[in-house]
């Protein structure tokens, strides 16, 4: 069973993206952000769909027969907050998560609404563990 995912790798500017965001204190974290995701992941950001920034890609495959590509790490300044997508064990995700700072969060995605509100560091580590999880 396949399907065509709507959310995909294409061309667009990120920078040009960025630079569309309303709010100069959003746009300046979403620079920031950009910063900290190229240098852990080692990747260049790529835009997905309309509003989500990708670093790297990996090919996955479920048991149903689906598979498909997608970013191994990226974030979207989403206008209530920043959707950071980070992939993790369970165990380090939790102890994570309980030092990270102000977040709420999902099953894959961790939502901040500024990067003052959180510790860097641990950002850090969570890419870097995010793109360890996923090329394993």
């Amino acid at each position: 069973m396949s399907y065509d995912l709507k959310t995909k790798e294409n061309e667009d500017d990120v920078t040009v993206f960025l630079n569309k965001l309303e709010k100069e204190s959003k746009r300046k974290d979403a620079f920031r952000l950009l910063e900290i995701f190229r240098e852990e992941t080692g990747e260049e950001p790529k835009m997905w769909g309309e509003a989500i920034i990708g670093f790297g890609t990996y090919h996955y495959k479920y048991k149903t027969g689906h598979e498909g590509d997608w970013f191994l790490a990226g974030f979207s300044p989403r206008k209530a907050n920043f959707s950071l997508y980070l992939a993790q064990t369970e165990t380090k995700r939790e102890t994570r998560l309980k030092k990270l700072g102000k977040h709420k969060s999902g099953k894959s995605c961790v939502y901040i609404n500024k990067l003052a509100d959180i510790d860097e560091q641990v950002l850090r580590e969570m890419i870097r563990d995010t793109v360890q999880f996923l090329k394993k």
